[in-house]
C-alpha cells in the first residue's frame, strides 16, 4: 500500500476581489489577488500603482508558501509600520496563503494618526477579503466510484452522512461519481462505499493532492 504522508490543510483566495472603507474623508480601496510566487505578486503590485498612479499611497503586503515563508510588506511612504505590516498581520491571522493585496489611499485633508491608520489598512483589507472567494485546501484523494443505478441511492446517503465532497455525477450506462475525501479518511470511505454496495461499486483512485474545501 502507497505510504501517505501528512500534509496540513491551508487558506487561500481562489478568487480575488476588491473592497472600499472611508474614514474622516480618506478613501481607502483595497484589491485582493491571488500570487504564486514574488514575481507575481510584484507585478500585481506594480499593476495597482500605475493605474492609481494620483493616489496619496499604494500600500502592499503579500504572503508566499502554505506556511507562509515569503512575506512582504510596504507603507509606501506611510509613517512606518501604520500600513504594509497592519494589512501583512491581517493575511497572516487569517491564515491566508499565496496572497496579495495592494490598499490605495486618498487622502482625504485630514490625519488619521498612527492607530488610526493602522485600523483603517487593516480594516480594508478585510472588507477586500469578504469579497474574494477564500478557500481551505485540504490534502485528499479524489475517487472514481462506478455503480448502477440500484446502488446509487445507497452511495449517495453515505456521501451526504459522512460529509463527502461531490465533484461530479455522469448518467449513462451506469452513474460514475468523483469524490474527494481527506487522506485520512480514505481508507475508512473506500471500506464504506465497498460494504454500502456489498462490493459491486467499482472504485478507483484518481489523484491525490490539495483540494478546495
Amino acid at each position: 500500500m502507497e505510504k501517505k504522508e501528512s500534509f496540513p490543510p491551508y487558506r487561500c483566495v481562489l478568487e480575488g476581489g476588491c473592497g472600499e472603507l472611508v474614514e474622516k474623508k480618506s478613501r481607502f480601496l483595497a484589491a485582493v489577488r491571488p500570487v504564486e510566487s514574488e514575481e507575481e505578486a510584484s507585478r500585481f503590485i506594480e499593476e495597482r500603482k500605475k493605474k492609481y498612479w494620483d493616489a496619496s499611497h499604494n500600500c502592499s503586503a503579500f504572503v508566499i508558501g502554505r506556511r507562509a515563508e515569503l512575506t512582504r510588506c510596504s507603507d509606501d511612504g506611510e509613517p512606518s509600520g501604520t500600513a504594509g505590516r497592519p494589512m501583512l498581520e491581517v493575511l497572516l491571522k487569517e491564515g491566508i496563503c499565496n496572497t496579495a493585496v495592494v490598499v490605495t489611499r486618498y487622502f482625504g485633508g485630514t490625519l488619521l494618526g498612527t492607530g488610526g491608520l493602522v485600523r483603517a489598512y487593516g480594516a480594508a483589507v478585510k472588507e477586500g477579503l469578504k469579497n474574494s472567494r477564500v478557500a481551505t485546501m485540504c490534502y485528499g484523494t479524489k475517487l472514481e466510484v462506478r455503480a448502477d443505478y440500484p446502488d446509487v441511492g445507497r452511495i449517495q446517503h453515505l456521501a451526504a452522512r459522512e460529509g463527502i465532497t461531490q465533484e461530479s455525477a455522469e448518467y449513462g450506462a451506469d452513474v460514475r461519481f468523483v469524490f474527494a475525501v481527506l487522506a485520512e479518511d480514505e481508507d475508512r470511505i473506500i471500506k464504506s462505499l465497498t460494504e454500502a454496495t456489498d462490493a459491486r461499486a467499482r472504485i478507483g483512485i484518481l489523484t491525490r493532492g490539495y483540494y478546495a474545501r
